[in-house]
């Protein structure tokens, strides 16, 4: 799922080609999942010809700030949302697969931008992608002070608290740490591989609970919330410019046969990397320089905290609006390549969805 370096690095691209221009059209796809209080034509109706002043981003959420009367998009990536530009390939989470392709427009689309150079009158297309459907897009007057932005907790970049607030919030909970970490109401952005890279060079076990972490635990972990982030920020979430001892470039090698970690330790010698189920999420930690040092409250002498939820082998859900069973079966139905664009606006049945132009005026009952 894309983190909080990763958002950064689409909200960089949105403020690259869009900062100060206008958005002189818009296309869009039904979805009454992704589109969330906000139907693809309000939305498309809302943001068109109206010029972006401003792109920013809070945890894992990004938003577009316009002029004129009228809301601002604010945008959730969910575990496969992503941003393609017309004539490249789109900002992939990890590692491009070998299959991706620059065709336009590409699949998974759900809206796309005709952004009009304010120098040049060049337009740039922008498209918005998500293939499972559990990215969000929202319509906000005010992103920050409204949910999804409102709800979240502390941002590592933008709005780190003092060290003494944060002590006292991790101790006051018995959870394990990095469950603590992942709860978006308290530190926002902070997704799987970032709190394994938080808790790896703090020293402490993705299990130990907040509430046992002594001093010293606490003030590394305070430190590494922070640098963690701006490093993967200033490299643009391109983890090929990560430093070569940070966890991430060894980590995903869970389940691999013959798979070498090359990862040491700080006396040289090789660093035995395990994994762990927390929070439901799978934890990779260092097992030399990780330990968990205390029991869970309640359990027998020597027992270790575990999570009894059962990790399902993906890598999560959107962080915001769950989807409901049925929706989640109505998603998984629905897949598809390709859909012909619409030049007029209609009603269209859920099994035949098409993109509509912002000018379509919203149809009667």
């Amino acid at each position: 799922m894309p983190e909080l370096p990763e958002v950064e690095r689409a909200a960089k691209l949105v403020r690259d080609v869009a900062l100060g221009n206008r958005i002189v059209d818009v296309e869009t796809i039904e979805d009454n999942i992704v589109y969330s209080g906000t139907s693809h034509v309000e939305f498309a109706q809302t943001i068109k010809d109206r010029r972006v002043t401003n792109v920013g981003r809070y945890g894992k959420v990004f938003y577009l700030q316009l002029d004129g009367e009228g809301k601002m998009p604010v945008l959730h990536f969910g575990m496969t949302g992503m941003l393609q530009v017309k004539g490249q390939l789109a900002k992939y989470y990890r590692e491009t697969p070998r299959t991706a392709s620059a065709d336009w427009p590409p699949r998974f689309v759900k809206f796309i931008l005709h952004i009009e150079d304010s120098e040049t009158g060049n337009i740039t297309h922008l498209a918005f992608l998500d293939a499972r459907r559990l990215g969000r897009i929202r319509l906000c007057a005010n992103p920050l002070t409204e949910p999804p932005i409102s709800t979240l907790g502390f941002d590592p970049i933008l709005s780190m608290p003092g060290l003494d607030w944060f002590k006292q919030a991790v101790l006051k909970r018995g959870c394990p740490i990095k469950a603590l970490l992942l709860d978006q109401s308290f530190s926002a952005g902070v997704g799987n591989w970032v709190a394994d890279e938080i808790l790896y060079h703090a020293r402490v076990h993705p299990e130990e609970r907040g509430s046992a972490l002594n001093d010293d635990q606490l003030k590394a972990l305070y430190a590494e919330i922070s640098e963690v982030c701006r490093v993967a920020v200033e490299a643009n979430a391109d983890d090929s410019k990560f430093p070569d001892n940070w966890l991430f470039k060894h980590r995903w090698g869970k389940g691999k046969k013959n798979k070498i970690h090359e990862l040491k330790l700080p006396d040289g010698s090789p660093a035995t990397i395990k994994w762990v189920t927390v929070g439901g999420r799978t934890s990779a930690y260092v097992a030399e320089l990780q330990h968990l040092a205390h029991t869970a409250p309640g359990s027998g002498s020597g027992s270790r905290t575990r999570s009894t939820r059962k990790h399902d082998g993906s890598d999560g859900a959107s962080d915001l609006t769950p989807l409901s069973e049925d929706e989640v079966k109505d998603e998984s139905s629905k897949r598809g390549g390709k859909r012909k664009l619409a030049t007029t606006s209609r009603h269209f049945p859920r099994a035949a969805k098409r993109r509509t132009k912002a000018t379509d005026s919203v149809p009667s009952d």
